[in-house]
């Protein structure tokens, strides 16, 4: 179990890394132009950056506080704190009709709450 939670932590954590650095230093109107990225002239730039940098902390809250075994109790937390992340995204695409991007936060949101569940319980 504790090597599929560290699997999937690392999965999500690179993921989200990328995400989140992409929010803070790409313009709005550039990630608009990507696939599946039309959400993103709906919301101000601030709140695209500010996604963007909780995504960095997300990522690096999954890994490294069971790794250095300080305050692991943050690493479920971060877990939770990606899963809110994905429903409001799955909310927002589905309300776009970019129905294969709304699988694809929910398979995020699926993996964050095993990463949460398994984390609260070991």
């Amino acid at each position: 179990m504790n090597t599929a939670l560290w699997i999937i932590s690392g999965l999500l954590a690179t993921a989200f890394l990328f995400a989140g650095l992409t929010k803070l230093f790409v313009p709005r109107e550039t990630l608009a132009k990507a696939p599946g990225g039309g959400w993103a002239l709906q919301f101000s730039p601030r709140f695209v950056k500010t996604l963007g940098a909780l995504e960095v902390l997300g990522a690096i809250g999954l890994i490294l506080p069971v790794l250095l075994g300080i305050a692991p109790i943050l690493t479920p937390l971060a877990a939770v704190g990606i899963a809110i992340i994905m429903i409001g995204a799955a909310v927002v695409v589905y309300r776009l009709h970019e129905f294969k991007h709304v699988l694809v936060n929910l398979l995020y949101l699926a993996l964050a709450a095993f990463v949460a569940a398994g984390r609260f319980a070991g």
